[in-house]
């Protein structure tokens, strides 16, 4: 029998979803909606891009390119996920609080070194790179590290939480063996959680690699510089190529970490070590490998960026940014304060757009992107159409993902006049994708007994979607959506570099004009709205649970 849900918690949920559905066409009120959106020649331009999609540059000479990018791409991202891993392991153990002995100790622990977490996850890493360049100039090192602090804040968390909720039993009993807190972290903690551990690290490997590729915007070199160029010269069959490479990229690196995932699955229900398991054994290599790339290959010096001169540009850098040689900083002004909120407001009405557009669009598609609907287990309903489907929409969803948001606003930048829409359509196509993916995953995890009986009574497909479907999974699928605003909350301010407006595109002039204040106080904007939407998303979640 179908599992009947309390009476309150139904109607949290439908009350939720009426809301965001009103937040929804609120932002949309925030666009005149006219022919004006569009540049004159924006059409034209939207029939040449779609035009290089389906005829691609693939010379030689820009085959060679693109594997000499795809490569810098893949090595700046080990390099920079190398370091984020050492990062998030001891700020995470400190951040989890374990290694303490008494209540306060913990508590303080805690709320310090979760504290430094947060701070460093929520400013994207196209800005860390931005203030790294400033303050110590072009080097491979601005990319690894601009890389490295916000990946590690996000997986320092992760893995504070895992930590946390390691059960007390084994810790107990190596406690009573008078083991010292140190054993009992590497014997007690950590072989239970290193498995999940490896797991989430994959994942963000994944992101990485596009994280990467936009890592051109400050100068440096990968996919996303090709790409950056060949936009510029209005070369779309090149464009097209090299996010070609980039799709590739991700590909790869998907199925190597869909490889380990299975393999650490089977290791722990087997007890053996298996094929997905040793594949992990080749990060090393990879580490190794890319490392040598950089310091031999691109002639990088770590102890270069700490030299005198290096130091003393950052710190007059810094200095600037919080005011030390200006008399009237912007962060301490009412009218700038004003103009900011104004941008904040803007750049809360592009995320809300962005969820909603990339909630409805993986809402339409997400039914037959589901394997158990494709192949008729969930339904008793097979189909010849429904492979097609599935391979179509699944195809549509690691295109969509695999090419980062800053790529697609470069794109929509040429058809639409800047502003929050070009932003809002950028960031929905690319979070459509994951949205996609994450919610057929939902639906491939469902119980498939109270659907074969609604089929079986007779049920049409639209009964079976909103009597069957829907009522087991909207939980899920609304704690997604709010998963993904917040991360779209954070990625709005890259988009507004290439004029998609907000926040983002009023940073990118301050730091073209050399006005530091302002971007501080730009960054305390942005941080405020990070901090209100984790908060907002947060409490959103506890009530639908």
């Amino acid at each position: 029998m179908m599992k009947r849900l309390p009476p309150i918690r139904l109607h949290n949920r439908f009350i939720l979803s009426l809301v965001l559905i009103a937040v929804f066409v609120w932002s949309l009120f925030s666009i005149q909606w006219n022919p004006q959106l569009f540049h004159t020649g924006g059409i034209p331009t939207m029939i040449q891009i779609f035009e290089g999609l389906f005829h691609p540059d693939l010379s030689t000479e820009l085959l060679v390119v693109g594997l000499t990018s795809a490569w810098i791409t893949l090595a700046y991202a080990v390099a920079g996920m190398s370091l984020a891993i050492i990062y998030a392991l001891i700020v995470g153990v400190l951040a989890s609080g374990i290694l303490t002995s008494s209540r306060t100790a913990r508590i303080i622990s805690k709320v310090f070194f979760r504290g430094i977490l947060g701070f460093t996850r929520s400013i994207h890493e196209l800005i860390w790179a931005w203030l790294f360049v400033a303050a110590v100039g072009l080097s491979p090192y601005a990319a690894i590290l601009a890389l490295a602090i916000p990946y590690g804040g996000i997986l320092g968390r992760i893995f504070a939480d895992m930590l946390n909720d390691v059960p007390n039993q084994p810790i107990l009993a190596l406690k009573s063996t008078g083991a010292s807190r140190l054993q009992i972290l590497i014997y007690g903690y950590f072989p239970l959680v290193w498995a999940d551990m490896i797991s989430y690290t994959m994942y963000r490997f994944e992101c990485a690699i596009r994280s990467s590729a936009i890592m051109s915007f400050i100068g440096l070199g990968g996919l996303g510089y090709q790409i950056q160029l060949s936009l510029a010269d209005l070369k779309y069959d090149q464009v097209w190529a090299y996010i070609f490479f980039l799709i590739g990229l991700v590909l790869l690196v998907d199925i190597w970490s869909n490889f380990v995932r299975k393999g650490l699955t089977e290791r722990k229900r087997r007890k053996r070590f298996s094929t997905g398991w040793r594949s992990s054994l080749f990060a090393p290599l990879l580490i190794v490998g890319s490392w040598m790339f950089i310091t031999i290959g691109e002639n990088a010096e770590l102890f270069e960026i700490l030299s005198n001169k290096n130091l003393e540009y950052a710190k007059r850098f810094f200095g600037s940014l919080i005011g030390l040689n200006d008399k009237d900083p912007a962060f301490l002004d009412g009218g700038s304060w004003a103009q900011a909120l104004k941008l904040t407001l803007e750049t809360l009405e592009m995320s809300i757009m962005a969820i909603g557009f990339a909630t409805i669009a993986a809402f339409l598609t997400v039914i037959p992107a589901a394997r158990n609907i494709a192949n008729g287990t969930l339904t008793s309903s097979k189909k010849w159409y429904n492979w097609i489907l599935y391979g179509i929409t699944r195809t549509l969803y690691i295109f969509s993902r695999s090419v980062p948001e800053l790529v697609w606003a470069m794109m929509i930048i040429f058809i639409l006049k800047p502003g929050i829409l070009p932003g809002a359509i950028a960031l929905a196509l690319h979070n459509f994708g994951i949205l996609g993916k994450l919610w057929a995953e939902v639906i491939e995890d469902m119980d498939p007994r109270p659907i074969r009986n609604l089929a079986s009574a007779g049920g049409s497909k639209i009964q079976i979607l909103f009597y069957g479907i829907l009522p087991t999974v909207l939980p899920r699928f609304l704690t997604y959506i709010l998963y993904r605003w917040e991360v779209i909350m954070r990625t709005t301010i890259v988009v507004g570099f290439v004029g998609a407006g907000g926040l983002g595109m009023e940073f990118k002039l301050a730091m073209s004009f050399f006005h530091y204040t302002e971007i501080t106080l730009i960054l305390l904007c942005y941080m405020i709205l990070v901090i209100i939407a984790d908060f907002a998303s947060e409490s959103t979640r506890k009530a639908v649970k």
